[in-house]
Formats: C-alpha cells, sequence, structure tokens
C-alpha cells in the first residue's frame, strides 16, 4: 500500500471514529465513548483542566452522560496526519430546560484510529441554556 493511500485509510479510519464518539454522546452510553480510546489516553475538558488519564477516569468522566437525553451535530472536521479537530454541536433536553454547546475538540489518534488525547476547547461563555 502507497504512504498516500495509508494516510488516506488511516484518515477515513479518523472521521469514522468521529462520527462514533458523536454518536456515542447522542446515545447517552457513556462505554461506548470509552471503547474508542486507547488504554492510556488522556482527556481535557473543557482544555485547561487537570486531565483524565486512563480507561478508570475517562469512565467515571464520562458516565455522566449515561442516560442523559443529547442530540449532536457534525458542524466540520479535519483530519492531518494522526490528528482530528472538529466542531460540532451537542443540545442536551434537561425537562424544561435546553442546554446547547459548541465546542471544538482536538483528538489525537494510534494506528487502529483509537483517540489517544482528547482537548475540548469551550468554555461557560459558550454554554447557552433556554426554555
Amino acid at each position: 500500500m502507497s504512504p498516500e493511500s495509508t494516510a488516506d485509510l488511516l484518515a477515513t479510519r479518523i472521521r469514522d471514529t468521529v462520527t462514533r464518539y458523536l454518536d456515542a454522546i447522542a446515545s447517552g452510553r457513556s462505554a461506548d465513548i470509552v471503547a474508542l480510546y486507547a488504554d492510556d489516553a488522556t482527556v481535557e475538558d473543557p482544555a485547561g483542566t487537570e486531565p483524565k488519564t486512563g480507561r478508570d477516569q475517562i469512565a467515571a468522566f464520562y458516565a455522566a452522560l449515561d442516560n442523559v437525553r443529547n442530540t449532536t451535530e457534525l458542524l466540520t472536521v479535519r483530519v492531518a496526519g494522526n490528528v482530528a479537530a472538529f466542531h460540532f454541536r451537542v443540545v442536551t433536553e434537561t425537562g424544561d430546560k435546553t442546554v446547547t454547546i459548541d465546542p471544538i475538540d482536538v483528538m489525537t489518534f494510534d494506528d487502529q484510529a483509537r483517540i489517544t488525547s482528547m482537548r475540548a476547547i469551550w468554555a461557560p461563555a459558550d454554554v447557552s441554556i433556554s426554555g
């Protein structure tokens, strides 16, 4: 396989992982999200906070999404080498309120397109609440 086609294949697999990540956020199943991560991955959400390292810490972080009603929409994604940056929207229904956030996530991936690091770029000012 030529280097170009290897890079194209990895980029395709990374885009697929991003899609599965957003689908798992929408489904409210943290185990599906954690399964996309490498064993020694890190999560920094939001960027500048203490990183969560390894599957146990990452699972504990994403457990807050279990059984939460979310919808997600991928707004744009860029892949270069083993890095993806993507802008997306998450809408959470919480009874009579709707919470919307449009973060930009930056992820790195291993050769199997498993997430090795994630940094979520957002601040409290980026969250809107209606209802």
